[in-house]
C-alpha cells in the first residue's frame, strides 16, 4: 500500500512539472495533448494510476515542444537584435552594413559560440532577390563555416570579418549576385552536391571604432564568395563564405 502511495506521488509531481515545463495550466494542458480534463484531474490528485509507458510517451511529446519553444524564442531574439541593414554604394551595388562587432574570430571557444549562433539558421530559407533562387540551410553549415580548413587559415582583420558576417546572413544571400558554376568532382559530395557548386559574389561593411574615443570612424568593406551547393533532391544549399578580402578603396564614411 505504501508502495503504491509513493508511486502516485512520483506520478503527481511528474505531470506537474511537465505542465510548468510548457507552461500550461491543467485545462490548457489536457485541451493541448488531447487527454480529457477528468482523466487529467485523478491522474495529478492521485487518485488513478497512469500507465507508465503513457507518461513516458508524454515526457517525450512535451520535451520536444519545449525545446522547439525555447528554439522559437532564440529565433525570435536573434531576428530582434540584429542590426543590419542593406545600403548601394556610389556604382549602385548593394553593402550589407553590419552595424554591430560580436565577435573578435580570434579564439577556438569563440568560433564554437559562432557555430552556436549560426545553428539558429539552420531549417530557414532566404531568396536571392536578383535571380528569386531559393537558398536554404542545412544542418551542415554551422560546422563548415566555422571550422573548414579556409577559415582555420583566416588571421586578423578578414578571421574578424567572416566571424560578424554571421550576423547579416539573410542580408548576404539576399543580395547575392551570380558568379560561376562548377560540376561536383568529390566523391564525398556525390549527393549533397550532386549537381555541383554556386558561387556569389556578396559584398559586406563593418564598423571600426577609434582607439582612444570608441566612437565611430568609418565603415571598411569586404567581399566575399557566397558557396552554394545544388543537392540531390534539387535544393540549393548554403555551404560556406570564402576569399573573404577587404577592398582597398575607400571605405563608408
Amino acid at each position: 500500500m505504501e508502495e503504491k502511495r509513493k508511486e502516485l506521488e512520483k506520478q503527481q509531481i511528474e505531470l506537474y512539472l511537465l505542465r510548468e515545463k510548457v507552461g500550461l495550466n491543467r485545462k490548457e494542458f489536457s485541451i493541448e495533448y488531447e487527454i480529457p480534463l477528468r482523466t487529467m484531474e485523478d491522474w495529478e490528485h492521485g487518485k488513478r494510476k497512469m500507465p507508465e509507458y503513457l507518461l513516458r510517451l508524454l515526457a517525450y511529446k512535451v520535451n520536444i515542444d519545449a525545446l522547439s519553444k525555447v528554439t522559437q524564442e532564440e529565433k525570435n531574439n536573434q531576428e530582434t537584435f540584429r542590426n543590419v541593414n542593406i545600403i548601394s554604394d556610389t556604382d549602385g551595388r548593394k553593402i550589407v552594413l553590419i552595424n554591430d562587432i560580436r565577435f573578435k574570430g580570434k579564439k577556438r571557444e569563440e568560433w564554437k559560440e559562432i557555430e552556436k549562433y549560426l545553428v539558429e539558421y539552420v531549417g530557414r530559407c532566404y531568396e536571392i532577390e536578383e535571380s528569386a533562387e531559393k537558398i536554404y540551410i542545412a544542418a551542415d553549415f554551422p560546422d563548415e563555416f566555422a571550422n573548414s580548413e579556409s577559415r582555420i587559415a583566416l588571421k586578423g582583420p578578414v578571421s574578424k570579418a567572416k566571424a560578424n558576417a554571421v550576423q547579416g546572413i539573410p542580408e548576404l544571400i539576399q543580395i547575392a549576385t551570380r558568379d560561376s558554376y562548377s560540376e561536383n568532382d568529390k566523391k564525398k559530395h556525390k549527393r549533397d552536391a550532386k549537381f555541383g557548386w554556386y558561387r556569389y559574389d556578396v559584398r559586406f561593411a563593418l564598423p571600426v571604432y577609434g582607439e582612444q574615443s570608441g566612437k565611430l570612424v568609418r565603415y571598411n568593406i569586404f567581399s566575399a564568395k557566397m558557396l552554394v551547393r545544388h543537392a540531390e533532391d534539387g535544393k540549393k544549399y548554403l555551404y560556406d563564405f570564402l576569399r573573404i578580402k577587404k577592398e582597398t578603396g575607400s571605405p563608408l564614411e
